[in-house]
């Protein structure tokens, strides 16, 4: 299961984003490790693999090209994502060729990143368990893992595709959690703390409102969903 178990190794040379990144994360329950420089990272990897790294290319020591290369010889286990202010297409490519899996550009949304690395790993987790990463909502069929939305065949009203519903990547943010968890209670704080880290008091507002947004989009009678259920004062819990 993605959470507390699961390590992430933050390799980033500006001191305030790497605490903000170490923040975000570790209040989404993940155990977190963090390097200043490309030798230090290789060298941390090397002692504890990481299920996951998050890597800058502009390092004070070595090229980030350098790490990821010297990281993919040793294994094939860790989610590499890269996060960069550089936006020119060659070092994306040059990035995903050494072995990266996704490209974020700076300056960034903090759920959106959560969310990437969240589907990154519920996508490996997946391949080793063999799990399904699909799930039904009403008359639509949900892959979290390629962000992708479809009509289930042989319900009322399939065969138009202009109804598809589009998600943002807050709500899919949102949504990952639940669908991981199926019947089970997701507590509202630590929902809200995956999507935007600490501080629940001033996002339970937020998340109310894109759990109606969900509904709205998903379920075929909104005002009385059948599964993306609410559990008054405690939380939220997906019912297949």
């Amino acid at each position: 299961m993605i959470g507390l178990m699961t390590s992430i190794l933050v390799v980033q040379g500006q001191a305030e984003l790497q605490r903000a990144l170490q923040v975000n994360l570790r209040a989404g329950l993940y155990d977190v490790t963090a390097a200043r420089t490309g030798r230090e990272a290789m060298a941390l990897a090397a002692g504890q693999p990481p299920d996951a790294v998050i890597l800058d290319l502009s390092l004070p020591d070595v090229e980030g090209i350098e790490v990821i290369g010297e990281l993919r010889r040793r294994s094939q286990a860790p989610i590499i994502i890269v996060l960069s202010g550089r936006t020119d297409a060659g070092d994306k490519i040059g990035a995903l060729d050494a072995g990266a899996d996704d490209y974020v550009t700076k300056p960034f949304v903090m759920g959106e990143l959560l969310a990437r690395l969240r589907a990154k790993l519920r996508r490996h987790e997946g391949a080793v368990l063999g799990q399904p990463s699909r799930a039904v909502i009403g008359r639509w069929q949900v892959d979290p893992a390629a962000y992708r939305i479809t009509h289930e065949g042989d319900a009322p009203g399939s065969g138009d595709p202009g109804a598809t519903p589009r998600l943002t990547p807050i709500e899919w943010a949102i949504l990952e959690p639940l669908l991981q968890r199926p019947g089970q209670l997701v507590a509202a704080p630590q929902l809200a703390a995956s999507v935007w880290g600490g501080g629940f008091r001033q996002q339970a507002n937020c998340l109310r409102f894109h759990m109606v947004q969900l509904r709205r989009k998903l379920e075929d009678n909104p005002a009385r969903p059948r599964h993306l259920l609410t559990a008054r004062g405690m939380g939220y819990r997906y019912q297949p």
